[in-house]
């Protein structure tokens, strides 16, 4: 298998200059949208406790949601290798970021619950031995300083 290295771009432009761009905290939306060539658009601001479009897409959303998408797409991997016939599976992720006091902060967790509907009983345990597996593969969550953990259900259709 030959290694590669995969690059990626995006465009993001702010959209909320009211006619003074940043003359005061209140004076400018937060709104941006961002691009990707040949895909629709994404509304972005940031979240609402930050003066934020709640309507929008913010940053935080993002990342929990690269990371549940990363995770699935892991999983689907894993499962096909493992024999495991996946029917159905849904992801209710949660996150939690922690500010600092000092205008930043981190996230500090995210948890994933897939609940996943598989064909056959006798797949249960491949099924779930595959979450590790989707963890270990995952591009994102390799690439987040916090831990990301599964409460996985497992449903036989």
């Amino acid at each position: 298998m030959s290694l590669g290295t995969h690059h990626y771009a995006l465009t993001t432009t702010w959209t909320g200059n009211r006619g003074t761009g940043t003359s005061g905290y209140r004076d400018y939306d937060r709104a941006s949208t961002i691009g990707v060539a040949g895909k629709p658009e994404l509304l972005a601001s940031s979240d609402k406790p930050f003066r934020g479009d709640p309507s929008r897409w913010n940053p935080e959303d993002l990342l929990l949601a690269a990371l549940s998408e990363c995770h699935l797409l892991s999983y689907l991997h894993a499962c096909v290798t493992a024999s495991v016939v996946v029917l159905d599976y849904r992801d209710d992720a949660s996150g939690t970021m922690q500010e600092d006091g000092r205008g930043g902060g981190a996230f500090t967790e995210v948890v994933l619950h897939p609940v996943v509907t598989i064909a056959d009983e006798s797949m249960r345990a491949a099924a779930e031995a595959a979450h590790a597996q989707a963890n270990a593969w995952c591009f994102i969550a390799n690439s987040v300083s916090f831990p990301v953990r599964h409460e996985a259900t497992i449903l036989v259709a």
